[in-house]
């Protein structure tokens, strides 16, 4: 499972042009699904990002977490964190999980997350999004989780 986080002011997602969900402060995380991939590797992944000390303290040093500061978070389905590039310049996508595995796991996630009581909202899994959003910093971390640990 694959993390894309990134640290934000506020972001806002919409489809067919309306908008879906919007966050202030806090995480837009772009989360990938592979094969491989278990419940476990959703649980541990939500444990390691709401804990993740990337906010800045009174001293400006990056000593807070999404706990700390009640941050809100933002997660968005992209399979396309598992594109393939290796071969020609079109990108393969046979390292994603099929949608059936891949929103199962993508919803267990979201589970995960809010069971530490933090705002939790959503894109849509398979739909067309567009995302509006500040990023602080920039601060933007990769995460990725395999077997249950976080590499």
């Amino acid at each position: 499972m694959r993390a894309v986080i990134q640290r934000v002011k506020k972001s806002t997602l919409f489809i067919d042009g309306k908008e879906y969900s919007h966050i202030e402060q806090g995480f837009l995380v772009l989360l990938g699904v592979t094969h491989e991939d278990t419940e476990l590797d959703a649980k541990v992944l939500a444990e390691k990002i709401s804990k993740l000390r990337i906010f800045c303290d009174e001293n400006e040093k990056m000593n807070l977490s999404l706990l700390d500061i009640h941050g809100e978070i933002q997660i968005v389905s992209q399979f396309t964190l598992y594109a393939d590039c290796h071969k020609g310049n079109r990108p393969s996508f046979t390292d994603a999980a099929l949608p059936e595995q891949a929103e199962k796991l993508y919803e267990d996630f979201i589970t995960d997350m809010k069971e530490y009581g933090l705002k939790v909202v959503t894109g849509k899994f398979g739909a067309d999004m567009k995302i509006d959003f500040i990023n602080d910093g920039p601060v933007t971390i990769i995460l990725d989780c395999v077997n249950g640990k976080i590499l």
